[in-house]
């Protein structure tokens, strides 16, 4: 890799990568952190509805206040300093700014900061994954019509997954599987906030003095945000979910060679090219040491006894047959590493992951038995979960979106762990997100219904 030189040269010429970061929340806060730290970059701009709350975010990692005092965008560039204000259409409208960082974590919002950002010529790296769940393929076919490049944000497990995926297959590998780890038993699908702590061992003040976010933090416990992170990998490498979903097999990292191949062949996979997750504990409850919880992995397989001889040489762990081995990273670092993303999309114009296809989606399935009248109040909340399933699957059944499972009125009674249809729930259709998702429905949907 090269970056950090190509950074070091657009320093030196005094022409550094510019940008635009919309929300500051922790996960921009923390990109923001290293923007200090990294040659070649200046950071135009920050939209954020709270402007005050963003202003404490940075001073939190660090920040001077006299380097986000630019008054406006302009003075901002002449000064290289930092313009902090709560208009994000201004700042992805400005001439100068070369790339945005989307990092709302609202997914009908960042569709709209994501198309704009394009009709202004500029590339997106996009933080809110849940956006990219439900529309990635549009906006990805949205960014080329534009000239520009979108990409899934390095540091989130998506994008590392992509990469792993892409080394194994640029070196030869076919690939079995690839997902990331997650601490899961079954009943934590009907986790609400009120019992998100107990689940993951912190006490409701412990997490009051982190300022940790009980719906968010649900979101990942439920299987929710899971989901949503393996539908952006499927549709971004071409890996696809098991017929049911996401299954959570329990395996270590020594253990992933084991786990993660076919069932015909000793192994928990329905087939070869699988997205999968892992869980960090055994069904009895019991924590898996060495576990990969936090991190992400790859399966590949040595074709060859002279390739599967070379594993035995060089130790590489395998299953007992020697064919199938792993790589992994057992963390990763969130925003701390959206750096990587910003560059690549600036100096080499590759993403660091990017749909190509619609081949899975997150759909938005009942927590509990559900009335009509209900509000849904998606991913993380007291109604609604998500539940991975491959994209033909969701289209014939017309399937929600675990993205746009927000704030919209139940028609029908919706069973618990039956998926909502369009039909369950009044949606706005004038709603820019619900428009961009139907017209990708209508347009990935369209070869199969020629072909038949």
């Amino acid at each position: 890799m090269n970056l950090h030189s190509k950074l070091q040269t657009r320093e030196a010429q005094g022409n550094p990568v510019r940008v635009g970061v919309i929300g500051a929340g922790k996960f921009a806060a923390m990109y923001i952190a290293q923007v200090p730290r990294t040659p070649g970059i200046h950071l135009v701009g920050i939209a954020d509805l709270s402007p005050a709350n963003a202003r404490a975010n940075l001073e939190r990692v660090g920040w001077k206040p006299e380097a986000f005092g630019a008054a406006t965008l302009d003075s901002a560039l002449q000064e290289r300093r930092t313009h902090l204000g709560d208009d994000w259409e201004a700042l992805v409208s400005h001439p100068a700014v070369d790339i945005v960082v989307e990092a709302t974590g609202n997914p009908i919002a960042a569709v709209d900061h994501a198309l704009a950002a394009f009709r202004h010529g500029k590339h997106v790296v996009m933080v809110t994954v849940e956006a990219d769940a439900y529309c990635g393929p549009l906006l990805a076919r949205r960014a080329a019509d534009a000239g520009v490049v979108y990409s899934l944000a390095y540091g989130d497990q998506p994008a590392l997954i992509c990469e792993l995926v892409d080394w194994a297959r640029a070196a030869g590998f076919p690939v079995v599987a690839a997902g990331r780890g997650h601490k899961w038993l079954p009943h934590f699908a009907q986790s609400t906030p009120e019992t998100v702590w107990g689940y993951y061992g912190l006490s409701p003040e412990q997490a009051r003095i982190g300022g940790l976010n009980p719906k968010m933090f649900n979101s990942f416990l439920d299987g929710s945000k899971p989901a949503i992170e393996s539908t952006a990998v499927a549709n971004a490498t071409g890996l696809t979910p098991a017929p049911g979903g996401l299954t959570f097999p329990p395996a270590s990292t020594e253990d992933l060679p084991f786990v993660m191949r076919p069932r015909d062949e000793g192994g928990q996979l329905h087939h070869k090219g699988q997205v999968e997750v892992v869980s960090s504990l055994e069904r009895d409850g019991r924590a898996i040491p060495y576990d990969i919880r936090f991190g992400v992995w790859v399966v590949f397989e040595g074709e060859t006894d002279y390739i599967r001889r070379c594993f035995s040489e060089y130790g590489v762990r395998t299953d007992p047959g020697g064919r199938y081995a792993s790589l992994y990273k057992r963390w990763h670092l969130i925003g701390l590493e959206v750096g990587i993303s910003v560059a690549s999309v600036a100096l080499r114009g590759e993403p660091t992951g990017c749909a190509t296809g619609f081949r899975a989606d997150a759909v938005a399935t009942a927590k509990r038995d559900l009335k009509p009248g209900e509000m849904l109040d998606g991913e993380g909340g007291y109604t609604v979960v998500g539940r991975l399933m491959p994209a033909e699957d969701s289209l014939a059944q017309g399937c929600l979106p675990l993205g746009l499972a927000h704030g919209w009125k139940l028609l029908k009674p919706v069973k618990a762990g039956d998926a909502f249809r369009w039909t369950d729930v009044a949606v706005d259709g004038n709603a820019t997100a619900v428009k961009v998702r139907r017209e990708m429905e209508t347009i990935f949907a369209e070869p199969k219904r020629s072909a038949a």
